[in-house]
């Protein structure tokens, strides 16, 4: 009997794609590099190929598993560890400062399921201001999407949201065979840290998701075409963008600097 088939198959609802290849577990744990004192997060531990040897590393960690199959299994396999706890909850709901002790800082981990990365990233960023760091295996695109500089053709709004609030970079790339089942796409494991000071300074980050979001919804056409219900010629060239320009090539801090000068337009 395999080491696998001693738990529930992969669920397709579930996005799950658990990991299995020692090489690439042993890397991304190099990776994180987890040390005395530190408190880990892990989110969808599956059967727990990253939870056993993190344990051995960090003084606490805690797990978030969606699936109820997997939960008592996981509490079978690591109960021995008494700085492990085990939550059955959803990662996209969870709220991540019930964890802290004091004013300690998380560091969040996990293999994510393709179909909540956008949603999930985008609700730890709303609690960031008790994450240290996060380390995320991801679809290879979509880490390629959060990392794109200007001028990329796969810089958007991920880039722009993400890049704002957060150092962002693609550590190594994963393929399909690392896993079971193998996903249909290449993986990549992206390192985030939330910034202490934001890249272009604070703005309300629905503001500035509206911006973006309607730059990019054309994004063949320049940047005063696309916005010339939001914005003026003038406030382009007061945050240094050329009217000509298109939206991929603006830098994330001249988004921001568009964003305070035009949002009086539609809160007024």
């Amino acid at each position: 009997m395999t080491h696998s088939s001693l738990y529930p198959r992969a669920r397709k609802r579930f996005g799950q794609n658990f990991l299995h290849d020692e090489a690439v577990i042993d890397a991304i744990v190099e990776a994180i590099s987890p040390a005395a004192g530190q408190h880990l997060v892990e989110i969808g531990p599956g059967r727990g190929a990253l939870t056993a040897p993190l344990l051995s590393r960090c003084d606490q960690l805690d797990v978030i598993e969606l699936d109820r199959d997997l939960v008592p299994l996981l509490n079978a396999k690591l109960a021995k560890h008494e700085h492990l706890s085990i939550h059955e909850a959803d990662a996209l709901r969870f709220d991540y400062h019930q964890l802290q002790s004091a004013d300690e800082k998380l560091r969040v981990i996990g293999n994510l399921p393709y179909n909540i990365t956008t949603p999930l990233l985008f609700h730890l960023l709303d609690q960031a201001d008790c994450i240290d760091d996060m380390c995320f295996m991801l679809q290879r695109e979509v880490v390629e999407r959060i990392c794109a500089r200007p001028g990329n053709k796969q810089y958007g709004r991920l880039s722009i949201m993400v890049q704002h609030q957060c150092h962002a970079e693609l550590l190594f790339m994963v393929p399909p065979e690392a896993f079971d089942p193998a996903p249909k796409v290449e993986s990549a494991l992206i390192y985030l840290q939330p910034l202490k000071q934001r890249v272009g300074g604070e703005v309300e980050l629905e503001d500035l998701n509206k911006v973006v979001t309607k730059a990019f919804s054309q994004r063949r056409k320049t940047i005063a075409n696309t916005l010339k219900n939001m914005t003026t010629e003038q406030e382009l060239l007061q945050a240094g963008i050329d009217p000509a320009q298109r939206p991929e090539t603006v830098s994330v801090a001249q988004f921001v600097a568009l964003t305070r000068a035009c949002r009086h337009h539609w809160q007024a």
